[in-house]
């Protein structure tokens, strides 16, 4: 009985000050600030995910650097991901790499295309962001 009054008083907090109470995981959390339009904690959790191959996660950093959504609006930087994304096979990051690469010039192209490589095979430690 007594546990039962803690547990509802902890969800009754929770529910006042709308906290969360469990975290449904670093992608729903990264949605719910993006969503929000808070793009600086969602890249804080969309990053470590797409360093780990989330094509989703790729996909979305590659539409936040080409809106400049949390970042500096970069070309370059949204062709990384958006390639990435690609390479993991999401459709919707083809079409948007496809796109993007139609407004860059093929210098800036090189460079996204170096700067990807060279990203993926440091296991993302020499990234520049």
């Amino acid at each position: 009985m007594k546990m039962r009054m803690i547990v509802g008083g902890l969800v009754a907090a929770t529910q006042i000050w709308g906290i969360s109470g469990a975290h449904a995981g670093p992608w729903e959390d990264g949605m719910v600030a993006y969503n929000r339009g808070d793009y600086m904690p969602a890249i804080r959790l969309f990053r470590p995910l797409a360093e780990r191959g989330n094509a989703k996660a790729q996909g979305l950093l590659g539409v936040m650097y080409r809106r400049g959504q949390g970042v500096a609006r970069s070309s370059v930087h949204a062709f990384i991901w958006f390639s990435r994304a690609a390479a993991h096979g999401d459709a919707k990051a083809q079409v948007e790499l496809h796109e993007l690469s139609q407004t860059m010039t093929p210098q800036e192209i090189s460079q996204a295309q170096q700067m990807a490589q060279a990203c993926e095979a440091s296991n993302y430690r020499s990234c520049e962001y």
